[in-house]
């Protein structure tokens, strides 16, 4: 008699660890397929999330009247600087018949330096319109010629030749004035200021670019487009 409940014990016990393995088998079964859908959905749901929301961290346009003065604060914006050297022979007293006694003449060996650039505080608030998203059109002043200057370490009388009476005290001066003149055609006439402009327009572009604009058109002052608000 106890053989036989042992028995059924036996196989009760079996028949539970049967049912038992085949829960757990059904069990990992659902898991297996429901872990991919959870991940699926997640993953779903962050590029939904990425789509409403492209730019986590958004770029902030400033004011017009912010560009204009993050422009101007420029201030004059040297962007060429030109070095060249002249030979220049001046002379006085020359043609008089008494050249001998008043005449003079003079060789100068001038270094000078022209610098150009624009000047920004020539702009006005009208000058910088913001057209579209981050696109911003400029109106910059035309580049002209800022400085011009010999070096007066550089610059020296090579050779001169006076009369019995002496020098004419003016005439070095009105060499220098002209080998200045002289620097600066030979500079314009180089192009510095075309390059000054394109050179001005790279300083001003690199600035709005760092202000969130990804579009900047260069324009004459006439060309200006009429300002579009963007703002509220």
């Amino acid at each position: 008699m106890n053989e036989k409940i042992n028995l059924n014990t036996i196989i009760l016990l079996l028949i539970l660890l049967a049912l038992f393995a085949c829960g757990a088998v059904m069990l990992y079964s659902v898991w297996r397929v429901v872990q991919p859908l959870e991940e699926t959905g997640q993953t779903l749901q962050k590029q939904l999330e990425q789509l409403a929301n492209p730019n986590t961290t958004p770029t902030v346009i400033p004011y017009p009247v912010t560009i204009f003065h993050e422009v101007q604060s420029l201030s004059r914006l040297e962007t060429v600087t030109y070095s060249v050297e002249k030979i220049i022979t001046a002379e006085s007293g020359q043609d008089s018949p008494f050249s001998f006694l008043v005449g003079d003449r003079l060789i100068l060996v001038a270094h000078g330096q022209v610098i150009a650039g624009v000047d920004l505080d020539k702009m006005e608030e009208d000058d910088i319109v913001v057209t579209g998203d981050r696109k911003v059109t400029v109106a910059l002043p035309p580049a002209e010629i800022l400085v011009v200057k010999l070096d007066s370490q550089k610059t020296y009388v090579y050779d001169r030749e006076t009369g019995l009476i002496g020098m004419n005290p003016a005439l070095e001066s009105e060499a220098r004035r002209a080998a200045e003149q002289e620097i600066l055609n030979a500079a314009v006439e180089d192009g510095i200021l075309e390059m000054a402009q394109d050179n001005a327009e790279i300083y001003v572009l690199r600035l709005l670019l760092s202000l969130g604009f990804e579009d900047v058109d260069f324009v004459e002052v006439d060309s200006i487009p009429t300002p579009t608000p963007f703002w509220p």
